[in-house]
């Protein structure tokens, strides 16, 4: 197991991304690189106040530590009390149009130290990506999900409907009894390939980032919108922040561990509002997020032989 291998792609990929969302915007990120005196660091890349996007957020980290926090040790009760060592690249874009959707993709990488000859290392890759619209098309949310898809399928067809559902189940907000957005693909804890080939899924995942993504921008960039888009814009962001701070399994890690503040909450949008108890009216294209989109769907269906 090359642990350096993935955290050369990982800084690869980063770099990759920036590049290709500066081109596209025309505004450069804020390279922002720290250290954690617990031990590792990383580089945080922002994009604020950009031509299309009104916060874009990506940050690489590698972070070792002595004694695994509560967030990662739930589901691994094996690895408690272990040293570890762990390592990522997570995005969220927030873009201005209202009718261009947010997105958020992160891969990881995940070892908890064996201790003694006795003891294997203990790992696990993780990650995903997941559309957030404002403002539904489906043709959008049809072209991202078979993005991931045609990822997935190099490896095994069985994964893309696997991590589809496990998506949807997690991008889920219990409190409010809605989904985040539209979903896309989400696995945690997988190692079932082997280091070699969980490693070519997860590069797989990351690579199909841009091509899953882009494409939605340069339609939807500019398309005219008003204050009222806007201002529901700003609404359905504060669902955002409500996963991010409840139930994101990122944050809380990074909380936990004592990671870099800023760099964690890079994600948050920078214009949210809140309204109590708010129904969009019916029968408006704001209805028509809520009735059409937020709801658990097969968006291949749309067109099965493609």
């Amino acid at each position: 197991m090359n642990t350096q291998d993935v955290l050369s792609y990982l800084q690869n990929l980063q770099a990759k991304i920036v590049e290709a969302v500066e081109l596209l915007d025309g505004k450069h990120f804020l390279q922002d690189s720290w250290q954690r005196p617990e031990g590792g660091g990383g580089n945080s890349c922002l994009l604020e106040e950009g031509n299309v996007f009104e916060r874009a957020g990506i940050g690489f980290s590698h972070v070792l530590g002595t004694k695994l926090p509560p967030a990662a040790s739930v589901a691994h009760p094996e690895a408690a009390g272990r040293p570890w060592e762990a390592m990522g690249v997570s995005l969220v874009f927030h873009p201005r149009n209202p009718y261009v959707p947010t997105v958020h993709m992160n891969v990881r990488f995940f070892v908890a130290k064996a201790q003694n000859a006795s003891e294997q290392d203990i790992w696990w890759f993780g990650g995903g990506m997941d559309l957030t619209p404002y403002y539904g098309f489906a043709e959008d949310a049809e072209h991202f999900h078979r993005t991931n898809k045609t990822a997935l399928d190099a490896f095994d067809t069985r994964y893309y409907p696997k991590f589809k559902k496990e998506c949807d189940a997690y991008f889920y907000l219990k409190h409010r009894q809605e989904p985040r957005g539209i979903g896309g693909i989400f696995y945690d804890d997988f190692n079932e390939l082997g280091f070699a080939g969980c490693f070519d899924f997860h590069r797989a995942v990351g690579d199909a980032f841009l091509q899953a993504y882009l494409p939605i921008v340069q339609r939807r960039k500019d398309i005219p919108y008003g204050e009222r888009e806007r201002d529901f814009q700003a609404y359905r962001r504060g669902r955002y922040v409500e996963f991010n701070l409840i139930y994101d399994r990122g944050t809380i890690f990074g909380l936990q561990s004592n990671g870099r503040t800023e760099s964690i909450l890079l994600s948050m949008p920078p214009i949210v509002k809140w309204r109590y108890d708010w129904k969009p009216q019916a029968g408006s294209p704001e209805a028509e997020l809520y009735t059409d989109f937020l709801i658990e769907k097969d968006w291949l269906q749309l067109n099965p032989n493609k």
